[in-house]
């Protein structure tokens, strides 16, 4: 009798699953799983802390979603809020891009950071956005970091970052990859003071981001199925001519050479 009742409710669903409607599908109420394509009611994907009941795909996450499921409700103080973004080489569309984004995700960049509490224990965190040009780093973006890390450091707290990007940010140029070089040193200075730096790699972690602060962690931790690398595969593969091995860069496949590396 259970069972039967449990049958037709799910013949029920997937009969209201092939009959949603495109306005349902635009005023939010479902969202279709990248992974398996499944089709799910947004409710039970946030329920499941964004994670696809289905097949276990991590969704991408806006800062204040994952700040909201990180931290403990009520003790989340942002910091260096209103830091203003320049076009120090006058790159052309770039300041109405950024306009535009700003007035679209209510975020002023692709770094949203401050002090919180997790189980009560009090962290500095900063976490990527992106949503905000792919989480690319410019100038911002490094000094909100940098400051993140000096906090730390000042307060003798442990830092979370949870990591995202395309890479150093294209329209600053040569003074966005100078932010792989600033913020290296002050996670030196962080590991001077003995404290703890967690790294969390989200889908996906590349570029220049890769490249410094997302692989300095004192404990690294990803996400299942997570695109982490430099350069993106299709760009590899059209550099060196040659097909590259299924998955190599995903998290699992960076697990398994990590830890054949030190047996």
């Amino acid at each position: 009798m259970i069972i039967d009742k449990i049958k037709k409710i799910n013949q029920t669903e997937e009969k209201n699953k092939k009959n949603i409607k495109a306005s349902d599908m635009l005023i939010g109420k479902w969202v279709k799983c990248d992974a398996c394509k499944e089709i799910l009611y947004k409710d039970e994907v946030h329920k499941n802390y964004s994670v696809c009941p289905n097949c276990g795909k991590h969704f991408r996450l806006s800062a204040r979603r994952r700040i909201s499921q990180i931290i403990d409700e009520g003790t989340f103080v942002e910091i260096n809020k209103d830091m203003e973004i320049r076009n120090p080489l006058n790159f052309e569309g770039y300041s109405k891009k950024i306009e535009s984004l700003q007035e679209k995700t209510h975020i002023k960049e692709a770094v949203t950071t401050g002090f919180g509490e997790i189980n009560g224990e009090k962290v500095v965190i900063a976490v990527m956005d992106g949503n905000f040009i792919m989480g690319s780093m410019g100038s911002v973006v490094g000094e909100k970091i940098t400051c993140s890390i000096e906090e730390a450091i000042k307060n003798k707290l442990p830092l979370i970052i949870f990591c995202v990007s395309g890479g150093a940010r294209m329209q600053e140029g040569i003074i966005s990859l100078m932010q792989m070089a600033k913020t290296s040193a002050a996670l030196a200075r962080l590991d001077e003071a003995g404290l703890l730096y967690i790294s969390v790699l989200t889908d996906p972690t590349t570029g220049g981001v890769t490249a410094s602060f997302a692989s300095l962690g004192d404990i690294i931790l990803a996400e299942p199925n997570a695109l982490i690398g430099f350069a993106g595969p299709r760009v590899i593969e059209q550099t060196i001519k040659q097909k590259l091995p299924e998955g190599f860069q995903k998290s699992e496949f960076l697990l398994e050479q990590n830890t054949k590396n030190y047996k």
